[in-house]
């Protein structure tokens, strides 16, 4: 962190074992994102319930170069919270699950789903349920029946644009999932 770390107790004393708990794990926080600028916790009660102990509320905002990362774990939420290093822990795993989608998004690790290969239906065998697909770099792949989506088989012509799924098969690359293009999309 480049600015020192700030514990703030509200409504209670001040502890030096819940502040050295918060340091421990504001210190492993680091690990995950280098980057941090800054980071406060507020560690506060409720007032004293008749039935039942204090409730502790964690608060942690942590200053990142393009944003802040805000945790609040409410004590009406998590009844284990009459422990203040409960609600600590919990208040630090949701952080420490926020920065690490924070680091994946800023090195640009998001999930990225790959384009279904198009073709065109280059045959069609509809007695025997299957066809054929063209693809762009000229493979020909073989479909049945059962794989052609939203039970569009029988709508199907020579010439209709696709996207599919391949696999392998017994005989060779065969669509497990075919999917009739717009026509918009194919004009495009």
């Amino acid at each position: 962190m480049k600015l020192p770390l700030q514990v703030t107790f509200r409504n209670m004393e001040s502890s030096e074992f819940v502040e050295a708990k918060v340091r421990e794990c504001a210190a492993k926080l680091d690990r995950f994102c280098e980057t941090i600028m800054a980071c406060r916790v507020v560690v506060e009660t409720n007032h004293r319930h008749h039935n039942k102990g204090n409730l502790y509320h964690v608060r942690i905002d942590i200053t990142v170069p393009d944003g802040e990362i805000v945790v609040s774990r409410e004590p009406k939420e998590h009844q284990a919270h009459q422990d203040a290093y409960v609600a600590v822990r919990d208040a630090f795993d949701a952080a420490r699950r926020q920065l690490e989608q924070y680091v994946a998004k800023r090195k640009r690790h998001v999930k990225v789903h790959e384009e279904a290969p198009h073709g065109r239906v280059s045959e069609l065998v509809t007695e025997q349920d299957y066809g054929r697909i063209s693809t762009i770099d000229g493979r020909d792949i073989y479909f049945h029946r059962n794989s052609v989506l939203n039970a569009d088989f029988d709508k199907l012509a020579v010439g209709t644009a696709v996207s599919f799924n391949e696999e392998m098969g017994d005989m060779g690359p065969q669509a497990s999932t075919v999917r009739v293009v717009s026509q918009l999309a194919a004009s495009e």
